[in-house]
């Protein structure tokens, strides 16, 4: 069976680093739309409201490879629209995204806490990828994996978009080694390193995760670098990718992230422009073969935690891989293979 012809290329220009909305008129076997603006209207009333979406379509908004396509236009099911989005203000994210490493296929980048990896709700423009299209006059520029709005540190960005699904392979193969730090409470009753598993469930519209009884869905190794005036800094090791995964599975052990909204109990959300109270956790390594190249590539993050101030003991400087390097070192996560398959990210 033949698939669905590749989308033509958007006739708008991005907007601000964000690329236009695409939409695709469906198929309307009972006659339900005679125009091109009934159906819109009926698609997008709900969420800006009639006039809004009326107003859009008199000024020619609602753009087909053609051109502009005005709302009396008689519907054709399959035809392309794109439009731009109207952006409502955003709280700006004072701290800037470093760039690790470049080349013609990555850029990876040290995402601050606080600012989202690609626009998602309210966070459109104050986005990583959208700063870094734009800082980096790199229009085509997509992320290979999400890393969460409140984790700090390393995420992946593809440079040629027919590339990019290579890229993504490794994360949903969990060929990406991942480690991740974190500042908690200290508790030397809890025995560790350890590895936890667990059953995760994430609901969609629900703020946290819950463990629950069952198969195990996710895993994560836990070690203890190094204690002092009652927190500890740690080393994390997911072997899977479920949403909050690290947050769960430090919380179940009762040694909640420092500065954690959600666990153990959902905190009312900062005010606006409350910068003060970063989420303890850090992605700190990743660590692959390049599917393009076929280089060893391992990358560190140049960002610190602001709980653990100072020199950090066990943990040697930041540096990430270029041309020549040696291959990465084996670790516990690649002696013990990859697991099974997942999505966003265990931050």
């Amino acid at each position: 069976m033949r698939g669905r012809a590749k989308p033509p290329v958007a006739p708008l220009p991005q907007r601000d680093g964000v690329d236009p909305v695409r939409v695709r008129l469906p198929a309307d076997p009972e006659g339900r739309w005679a125009t091109v603006g009934d159906h819109l209207l009926d698609r997008f009333a709900g969420a800006i409201g009639a006039e809004r979406v009326r107003a859009l379509l008199a000024d020619g908004r609602f753009v087909a490879v053609e051109g502009p396509v005005l709302g009396d236009e008689p519907y054709r099911a399959g035809l392309y629209l794109w439009f731009h989005r109207d952006f409502a203000p955003e709280e700006p994210v004072p701290f800037p995204v470093g760039v690790v490493y470049r080349d013609a296929h990555l850029v990876v980048a040290d995402k601050p806490h606080f600012l989202a990896t690609m626009p998602r709700g309210r966070h459109i423009t104050e986005t990583a990828v959208a700063r870094l299209r734009r800082e980096l006059d790199l229009p085509q520029l997509q992320p290979a994996h999400r890393l969460d709005r409140m984790t700090a540190g390393l995420v992946l960005f593809v440079v040629r978009p027919w590339e990019r699904g290579a890229y993504q392979t490794l994360f949903r193969d969990r060929l990406v080694r991942k480690e991740y730090e974190a500042v908690a409470p200290y508790d030397p009753g809890i025995d560790l390193p350890r590895t936890v598993r667990s059953r995760i469930v994430k609901e969609r519209g629900v703020l946290a995760a819950r463990e629950e009884p069952g198969e195990p869905n996710s895993e994560s190794r836990i070690e203890l670098l190094e204690h002092r005036g009652g927190l500890g800094r740690y080393r994390l090791l997911p072997a899977t990718g479920r949403t909050h995964q690290l947050r769960v599975h430090m919380n179940s052990l009762g040694l909640p992230l420092v500065n954690d909204p959600v666990y153990p109990v959902a905190e009312p959300d900062a005010a606006p422009g409350d910068f003060s109270r970063p989420l303890q956790l850090l992605a700190r390594v990743l660590e692959f073969t390049d599917p393009v190249t076929g280089e060893p590539r391992r990358f560190e993050s140049g960002l610190r935690l602001s709980a653990w101030p100072g020199q950090y003991g066990l943990s040697g400087p930041s540096r990430s891989t270029r041309p020549g390097a040696g291959p990465p070192r084996r670790s516990w996560w690649s002696r013990r293979g990859r697991c099974a398959p997942r999505s966003p990210g265990p931050g």
